[in-house]
């Protein structure tokens, strides 16, 4: 509870009130959860101290995470199915990852770590939240100039949209062609196209 609660607050912008509460359950799970379970709590710790400010203490807690993640996975721990509300820990532990690093201003390491989120869940399953990762790791290529890499990787976002009822995806969609907009003024061809798959994309019921 008070992992999502902190993961909340963090989604409404307001750090301030994360941090105790990131930190308070963190402390009651260690040493009575499994590793990859604890990663999950100790990379949202990660983000909230990235989003205060503290960015070494953030790096340190995000690298313990992954080392954690991967201890977990590799002693074959089994993790409890309240902890797999959105997903493979591997998954959610790379995409909160990426926030730390989005926060820091990394978007390189953010891109990288999105993408690596986006590649370790089910795509089946779990084919809304891969499109999200990888719309956000496209941001996170636009924000270093790359704009034919971003383009690529929205595309790929949404092959994963096909057939999702989402608000969050389509909102995703109207973000892209706004941040698009200038490079169709520019004629750039991959900008154009995918403008047009994602006009198409939103005129659907």
């Amino acid at each position: 509870m008070m992992r999502t609660m902190a993961m909340q607050g963090l989604k409404l912008h307001r750090p301030e009130h994360c941090l105790a509460l990131a930190e308070t359950g963190l402390n009651r799970v260690k040493g009575r959860v499994d590793g990859q379970t604890e990663a999950l709590f100790r990379v949202v710790y990660a983000h909230t101290l990235a989003k205060v400010g503290q960015t070494r203490p953030a790096l340190a807690e995000a690298d313990r995470a992954r080392t954690l993640l991967a201890s977990g996975a590799d002693a074959g721990d089994e993790v409890p199915f309240w902890a797999l509300a959105w997903g493979p820990p591997e998954a959610s532990v790379h995409s909160r990852t990426a926030k730390v690093f989005e926060s820091l201003g990394d978007h390189h390491r953010a891109a990288a770590q999105y993408a690596r989120a986006a590649a370790s869940r089910p795509a089946g399953t779990y084919a809304r939240i891969v499109a999200l990762d990888l719309v956000a790791e496209a941001e996170m290529q636009l924000k270093q100039g790359l704009i034919e890499q971003a383009c690529a990787t929205w595309n790929q976002a949404m092959d994963h949209m096909d057939g999702v009822q989402s608000a969050r995806t389509r909102k995703a969609v109207t973000t892209m062609r706004r941040n698009l907009s200038r490079f169709r003024a520019r004629s750039l061809r991959c900008a154009a196209d995918l403008d047009e798959r994602a006009a198409g994309f939103l005129a659907s019921p």
